[in-house]
Order: C-alpha cells, then sequence, then structure tokens
C-alpha cells in the first residue's frame, strides 16, 4: 500500500533547490516530483533528481565502517571505529591541535553542514581556504559591490532582454532555463557570449563565439566603443569610486588590441554594445566557467563593470548575475568558532599537505567532498593523504577519495537526514525532513560528530539538532519558527527584488569600484596547444557518478580542425596529455567548438579510467583562492593501433 505524499526539499549543490514531493512505494520504492504550489519548482525537477532514489538503493552503497587493514577493508562497529577517530584525534591534539585539518566540501547543502566545521573549529584544527568552484566569482562581485547580491529571480521578468555570458542553460539550472524560454516567448530577446559545444541552441537568439577566458577583453572592449560612442551612464559613473581610472585605460588600448584576444571581429563586439547601450534594463547571466580561468576573477569584474556602467546595475530587469550565498538567509553565528591557526588553499591541497610543516598533518577528516577527485593535481593530493598518519572520509561510496582512507564513515544522503537549507539561485528557504529511514549505519554528520565530541578529554560538545535548527532561522530576513517552517514547508526571505537600488553599494562609503588593470592572456604553450574545458555534465552533479554510468575511455570533443592538426580521428582512442601525465580518451569532433579547445565533461573516477583534474597542475585564480582549471594545456596524440 502506498504512503501519503510528502514534502521536503533537495538539498544537492544546485542553484534551484527545488520543492520535493516524495511519494513512498509500500514495496519501497520512491517517486519524486516538483511541488507545483512552490514559485520557483512549478512542478517540474531535472532528470538528477527524479533519478535519485536509485542512488538510495545502489548495492554498491557503504552502509558500515570499514577500516583499512593489510588484507583490505575490514566491516566494523561504530563503537570501534569512533574510538579509533577519539584516540587518533586526541593524540593529534595533545600535539598540536593545528596537526589536525578539516576539509569539506559542498556535496550537500543545509545549515546542519555546518557542524562538522564548529566542531573541528572547536578544537583549533586547521581549516582548508578558498574553494574549488565559484570563489573568484565571490570575490570579484565582493570587490566591485562590496557583497554578493543580484536581482531576485523574479525580477528577470522585468528585463527588456539579456545577455548570457557563458552559462550552459541546458546543463544547469533547469528553472533559470524554463525562465529564458518563457522571456522568449514572451518576445525578450537572449545573446549568448560563450565558446560554443554548449547547449544554449534553444535558449538563445544571437550567439558571439569567443576564446575561452577572454571574456574581461570583450567587456573591455565594448566598454570602450560605449565610452567612444554615447560615455557611460552618468548616474553609475557619480556611484563608482573610480571609474577615471578605468576610462584611463581603456582610452589609452585600441579596440584591436582587445579585441584580438578574444577573437571576437568588431561587428561582434559593437552588437554586444548595442544590447547594452538599447533602452530599457539589460539583464546580464554570468557564468561560473569563466571565472574558473587564471584571470577568473578579473573575467568577472569586467562584466560586472560593463553592466554597471552601460547603466544597468541597481534597477528593476537589469543587475549582473553571479549568484547568492546559499545561506545568507540563516542566522549562521552559533557555527562560528573563531578564525583557524592555519588554512592550507584547498586548490592546491596536495602540495599544501605535502609541505605542511610545524606541525604536520597527522589526523584528516573529509566529509561532502570527493576532494581528491575534484582538486587539481588529483595523484599528488592522493598521495598526500596516502602519507598522512589516519585519515577518516565520510561517504557513501568508494570513491577515489574514500580510497585513500584508514577509515570510512558511512553517511546519510539527501532524503534521509532532516535539515534547513537555502539556494543560491533565489531567495526561498526550506525545511527539508528526512522522509525515508537511513539503510544499514548509516549516520548524518551531527551524530557522527557529536558522538566523537562526547569522547574526547575534554569533551568537545556540539548544540543539540533542534538548537542548530531553530537559532539559524533567528534571522532579520526570516519571520518564521522552526515548528511554522515544518508546516509550511517553504518561505521566501524578505529580500528586495533588485539589489543596490539607487545604487547604493555595500562598500563602507557605498559606492561600487570598477577593475583598473587589464592582464593579458599567456599564450599556449608549443608542445601543448590546446586548452583543457572540464564542463559540467547535464546527468550527474560533480563526481556522483555510477560506476557503470562512467564511458570508458572517457569522451573528449574537439573541432575538426583540431583533430586534423592533432593527428586524430574521431571515434578512435588517442592520449590527452599534459605536463602531469595522460590519459587514454575517445576523440568526437564537434564544428561547434573553439578551434584552440579540447572539452572534457568532468566527474568520472580515477580509478575507472577517467579523472581529468589528475592532468591539472594545481593553480589559483587571481582572486578568491579558486582552481584555475581552465588554464591548464594539453595535448592529443594518436595511438597507434598497429603494435
Amino acid at each position: 500500500m502506498d504512503m501519503p505524499e510528502k514534502l521536503t526539499a533537495c538539498t544537492q549543490d544546485c542553484p534551484d533547490t527545488c520543492s520535493l514531493v516524495v511519494e513512498c512505494h509500500g514495496s519501497g520504492g520512491l517517486t519524486l516530483r516538483g511541488n507545483p504550489r512552490h514559485p520557483i519548482t512549478r512542478g517540474f525537477l531535472c532528470s538528477r533528481i527524479r533519478h535519485f532514489p536509485k542512488r538510495l538503493q545502489r548495492t554498491d552503497r557503504i552502509l558500515k565502517p570499514l577500516l583499512r587493514t593489510r588484507g583490505g577493508w575490514r566491516s566494523i562497529g561504530w563503537d570501534e571505529a569512533l574510538e579509533r577517530c577519539a584516540e587518533k584525534l586526541q593524540a593529534a591534539r595533545r600535539e598540536d591541535p593545528a596537526s589536525i585539518l578539516h576539509i569539506q566540501g559542498d556535496g550537500a547543502k543545509g545549515v546542519l553542514k555546518l557542524v562538522p566545521k564548529f566542531f573541528f573549529g572547536r578544537l583549533g584544527a586547521t581549516a582548508v581556504s578558498g574553494a574549488l568552484c565559484d570563489a573568484a566569482g565571490i570575490a570579484a562581485c565582493q570587490a566591485d559591490f562590496g557583497s554578493l547580491d543580484c536581482n531576485a529571480l523574479e525580477d528577470l521578468a522585468n528585463a527588456r532582454r539579456v545577455v548570457n555570458w557563458g552559462r550552459d542553460l541546458s546543463r544547469g539550472s533547469v528553472h533559470l532555463a524554463a525562465l529564458i524560454r518563457s522571456l522568449r516567448r514572451r518576445g525578450v530577446p537572449v545573446l549568448t557570449l560563450s565558446p560554443g559545444g554548449d547547449g544554449n541552441g534553444p535558449y538563445t537568439d544571437h550567439r558571439v563565439r569567443i576564446r575561452p577566458g577572454t571574456d574581461r577583453f570583450l567587456a573591455a572592449a565594448v566598454l570602450k566603443i560605449l565610452l567612444d560612442r554615447r560615455g557611460w551612464s552618468q548616474a553609475a559613473v557619480d556611484r563608482t569610486a573610480n571609474a577615471d581610472a578605468l576610462r584611463e585605460l581603456l582610452q589609452k588600448t585600441s579596440l584591436e588590441d582587445l579585441l584580438a584576444p578574444c577573437g571576437v571581429s568588431p561587428a561582434d563586439a559593437e552588437r554586444v554594445a548595442h544590447w547594452y547601450a538599447s533602452p530599457g534594463p539589460t539583464a546580464t547571466l554570468v557564468g561560473w566557467g569563466l571565472q574558473r580561468h587564471p584571470f577568473g576573477g578579473e573575467n568577472v569584474r569586467f562584466i560586472n563593470a560593463l553592466a554597471l556602467l552601460s547603466g544597468n546595475v541597481g534597477r528593476a530587469g537589469g543587475g549582473s548575475r553571479f549568484g547568492i550565498l546559499s545561506l545568507r538567509n540563516f542566522n549562521t553565528d552559533w557555527a562560528r568558532w573563531g578564525p583557524p591557526p592555519r588554512a592550507l588553499p584547498v586548490a592546491g591541497i596536495g602540495r599544501a599537505i605535502q609541505e605542511c610543516s610545524d606541525p604536520p598533518i597527522r589526523f584528516v577528516w573529509i566529509n561532502g567532498s570527493n576532494v581528491v577527485n575534484q582538486a587539481p593535481d588529483s595523484r599528488r593530493t592522493a598521495a598526500a593523504l596516502e602519507a598522512v598518519d589516519f585519515v577518516v572520509v565520510v561517504d557513501a561510496f568508494m570513491t577515489d577519495t574514500a580510497r585513500c582512507a584508514d577509515l570510512i564513515l558511512p553517511c546519510t544522503l539527501m532524503l534521509e537526514q532532516e535539515d534547513l537549507v537555502g539556494s543560491f539561485l533565489h531567495d526561498y528557504v526550506h525545511y527539508a525532513p528526512a522522509v525515508v529511514e537511513a539503510p544499514g549505519e548509516a549516520r548524518d554528520d551531527h551524530a557522527m560528530v557529536g558522538d566523537l565530541g562526547r569522547r574526547l578529554d575534554p569533551p568537545v560538545e556540539v548544540p543539540e539538532k533542534e538548537t542548530c535548527l531553530a537559532r539559524s532561522l533567528t534571522s532579520p530576513c526570516l519571520d518564521v519558527s522552526l515548528d511554522d517552517l515544518r508546516q509550511r514547508g517553504f518561505v521566501r526571505a524578505a529580500r528586495p527584488l533588485v539589489a543596490y537600488e539607487g545604487m547604493r553599494f555595500d562598500h563602507p562609503d557605498g559606492l561600487a569600484r570598477v577593475p583598473t588593470e587589464l592582464h593579458g592572456e599567456p599564450p599556449a604553450p608549443s608542445e601543448y596547444p590546446l586548452r583543457l574545458l572540464t564542463l559540467i555534465r547535464r546527468s550527474a552533479t560533480h563526481s556522483q557518478i555510477p560506476p557503470e554510468d562512467q564511458r570508458r575511455p572517457p569522451l573528449v570533443r574537439v573541432h575538426p580542425e583540431t583533430a586534423r592538426a592533432q593527428g586524430v580521428a574521431a571515434g578512435l582512442p588517442a592520449r590527452l596529455v599534459s605536463p602531469l601525465g595522460q590519459l587514454v580518451v575517445e576523440v568526437m569532433e564537434e564544428p561547434q567548438l573553439d578551434p584552440g579547445s579540447v572539452v572534457y565533461r568532468r566527474g568520472d573516477w580515477m580509478h575507472l579510467g577517467g579523472g581529468a583534474n589528475q592532468l591539472i597542475a594545481a593553480n589559483p585564480t587571481d582572486l578568491g583562492g579558486g582552481a584555475a582549471y581552465y588554464g591548464q594545456y594539453v595535448r592529443l596524440e594518436s595511438i597507434d593501433r598497429s603494435n
């Protein structure tokens, strides 16, 4: 007999944060549907979440703590597992708490995901700095506007036109994509700027192809065209602290010099300028890929400057939309415990662990992250973890990171754990109850670290789960109790529809800032002529890919001219080579791609023959301590099949 439907929310690392209707069948199966009453979810979901119940029921899921032994993995009970953790943690704590390293990712969202950070903060452990995904863009927006903010998603309905600067709407947010479709049906045109190879065809009226990583040059060129043709918005200039410095930079740089690096024609640059100069508001969508280049922060800053100085920031229907912080509408003060004694850069975590001294890292706890797979220089990260005295990985599957652990602790997954979750796309906050029982001996983070903390001497207490949830709602932009939110399922935070309205910005003086330097784009090395773009997949979140869905060899896409120049053929295996190593891949030709690039859909696992990050050097972005994934150059080599 089927059970009544239950309301919960998606906690995956996805901007949409959908409200979910869960139908639990008597057979143990689940059906997920989008909540039709939710103003953003509107009754539909992406395929990743519709198929998520299969992930919960996989036979290869880890359901008991696993201890590494000389003979392989051995199942142990939770008491033995946590006693071993406590013993190792206590020894490292006595020597120096900074010898403990906590690595936490965003594999799942929610306020209770702050509990491990609180726990290791209380211990005085070493933390990580920067981020693997959006750090450069966040830092860029903070430098420009004093904060990370943008017009509400609902405000896009007021746009007269949309410039999509690099977002792949077909593989990202399905609800943003649906909104763009509806705008186009109403006659709102969309201009897409990208290197090609994305799925933006159904969401685009006009397209301009740009060389990867050179967005700052095109934005600067358009700013120069506007400056020379009609001048910038005087109202915006008056609210910008350093507009004169940017004007001086552009006046001494020719339009030809700005367009040459990005490979955009003067006619296409004029087209972009026309969009920003036309009457009525222009909304700008800023992609997350363009900030994963070495000058990713500068890319975002010049796009922000274009939106600002064309008069499109601080007005309805305009704005520059990079994103918002998913926890910004909650009170997270309860989880803060002062600054860590030191922080290691997550973008180069393998090298940082190896070079760490005074004290060296002795104990590592990893949760919410397949960091070996996801961070650059994967093999070095794996080697660094394998050399640490004791590594604990919290996971549900035997990932590349879990394989480096001394102890694996099985965790609950979405739908099996209670939490409150926000979005980095919209301002709704949700109550996400557990709607199914966790299988086997899987535990949530709060239960793990709470039990572990009680075993230490002196003990480290974490707040009760109910306290964490209730205190998180004591926010100036929320007027709802925990009991009320449990009944309602979701509420919208009291945030304005227009960010920086009246062009009042969040710097202390209330003024915006614009970039005043424009760094050149380094040329490709002669022996590695192709830029490696490790782009998102449509069918999986990060590395959450079932083994049977991982293609062997991995598929890469190149322009037909590139395949000929590299001496490789479509449909045949080849070697993808960087200074760090090589992978056997299969080549596919795609005429829409930039000829200087090779596209690899990221997330597959090293021990299954994939893992592009093992080829990518661990270099930081210019701002925010992000990972400059797209600064890596590679080559393709044919494989002699006659031997």
